[in-house]
């Protein structure tokens, strides 16, 4: 699954978790969890081995890496975790399947076409990209209805980690890397999502930056006064 229908699933699924705890939701670290096993795309590219679905999308790894979080922040975690280990469970679990999902359990692949299921569904056939795209109206409609997008225009910290998924996936997919070619050119309606994404992340991180700037340089004018 790309990375649009990675963040519209952790959205929808914090957003609903959080409400049903009485939690409030940061919704920058929601969507990088989202997205945050893939970052094993970079290691592939660095090292130039094939490490894609293993170990980041294992249930296992993701478990015991979230286990201190859960310590200390107990079910304020929830939504967080539910972010995190949507992206194998059900994003890559449906669509490409081949998830190491139990490794160093178990050095064997899963997915819904390893299931049983008849037909492989690959990230570029028309049933992923018409789910990613209605996964994407849904989600976009809720962020809107909900106000959520006013955190994008807010200045945080929490912002700037949105970088990670400029950076580690939606820039190089929509430029090309890891696929033959630009959605731009391969698939434009999914790529348009991406845009989206990549202007809606680009503005809170600016607008952060920006306004980190300004109060640095505002002490600096009264420390020199």
């Amino acid at each position: 699954m790309f990375a649009v229908g990675h963040m519209a699933i952790a959205y929808l699924l914090g957003k609903g978790s959080s409400r049903a705890l009485l939690i409030k939701l940061n919704i920058p670290i929601v969507l990088v969890l989202s997205i945050l096993p893939d970052i094993d795309i970079i290691f592939d590219f660095l090292t130039g081995l094939e490490m894609h679905r293993g170990p980041t999308h294992s249930i296992v790894v993701l478990t015991l890496v979230f286990i201190p979080i859960f310590m200390i922040y107990r079910k304020k975690s929830i939504p967080y975790f539910l972010a995190l280990i949507s992206h194998p469970l059900m994003g890559d679990f449906l669509i490409g399947g081949k998830l190491q999902l139990f490794w160093p359990l178990s050095a064997g692949q899963f997915g819904l076409h390893e299931a049983g299921f008849p037909y492989f569904l690959s990230i570029f056939s028309p049933v992923n990209i018409a789910l990613e795209l209605t996964l994407f109206s849904v989600a976009t409609l809720v962020l809107y209805k909900t106000r959520d997008w006013k955190a994008f225009f807010t200045s945080s910290k929490t912002n700037l980690i949105l970088i990670i998924s400029i950076a580690t996936v939606l820039l190089p997919s929509t430029i090309g890397y890891p696929f033959s070619n630009s959605l731009l050119l391969t698939v434009p309606l999914l790529a348009l999502a991406h845009l989206f994404y990549l202007v809606l992340f680009s503005i809170a991180i600016l607008k952060t930056l920006s306004a980190m700037f300004k109060k640095k340089a505002l002490n600096q004018r009264i420390t020199a006064n």
